[in-house]
């Protein structure tokens, strides 16, 4: 455990920041999940609503810094291949 004040003050932001976080990757796994449920139901109307909530959520939490661009980029693709292989 620390003693330094500077370094009890860094455990306690970076245990709030990765709270954070780890609830915004959560938001964004969810949202990647019903967009892949509705691709599985072949249900294209669901799955470009979905889609679409998927990629605000995705571009929230790279903008917020918790995922790279690139790997926001790659997912939203990989989603947006995958609805648009529907019918």
């Amino acid at each position: 455990m620390a003693n330094i004040k500077s370094a009890k003050k860094r455990i306690d932001v970076t245990a709030t920041r990765t709270a954070r976080n780890k609830a915004i990757r959560s938001k964004v796994k969810t949202s990647i999940k019903k967009v892949e449920a509705a691709i599985a139901e072949k249900d294209k109307a669901v799955a470009e609503a979905a889609l679409k909530a998927a990629t605000t959520e995705i571009s929230k939490a790279c903008s917020k810094g918790v995922y790279h661009k690139n790997n926001a980029a790659r997912k939203v693709s990989r989603l947006a291949a995958a609805v648009n292989k529907l019918n």
